[in-house]
């Protein structure tokens, strides 16, 4: 599939990369920040970080999913604000990440910095049909750690 990328910023394609992917094998691009200045996101915070980029995605059948990048996330605390960004395939605006600081310290993203990674994934719509009874299985209705696991 073809991913059109829109440069809603004249520094896409100067100083900050336009999306890709980093490996043969990898299954999401980084994105960058999109800023002329440093962003602090104070401890227990959250900022709303540019990107400098919109896309088009080619039919209601891909959705994008913005993710944390492990390092980011395991070594500083620096994730999504809402876990998982959902970029619709009719939205055409410029794609900005929620970031949340869950660390003990401020965190300074500087421009062009990689903030957070976005894959683009089919999309199944379902069919909603209201029933009085599901089918039964072994596991029935046990939650959190019934598997023994």
């Amino acid at each position: 599939m073809q991913l059109k990328v829109k440069a809603v910023s004249p520094r896409i394609g100067a100083d900050i990369p336009v999306p890709f992917y980093a490996s043969a094998g990898a299954a999401a691009m980084d994105l960058h920040a999109c800023v002329d200045e440093a962003v602090v996101i104070p401890a227990g915070q959250r900022r709303v970080v540019p990107t400098g980029i919109a896309v088009a995605l080619p039919s209601a059948d891909y959705v994008a999913l913005i993710f944390a990048r492990s390092g980011l996330g395991i070594k500083h605390g620096i994730a999504p604000a809402n876990c998982v960004g959902v970029i619709d395939s009719d939205y055409r605006g410029e794609i900005m990440v929620g970031l949340h600081n869950a660390g003990d310290t401020d965190y300074t993203i500087q421009p062009a910095d990689r903030i957070a990674q976005m894959m683009i994934t089919p999309v199944v719509q379902a069919q909603v049909e209201l029933v009085d009874e599901l089918d039964e299985t072994d596991r029935g209705t046990g939650g959190f750690g019934s598997t023994g696991k």
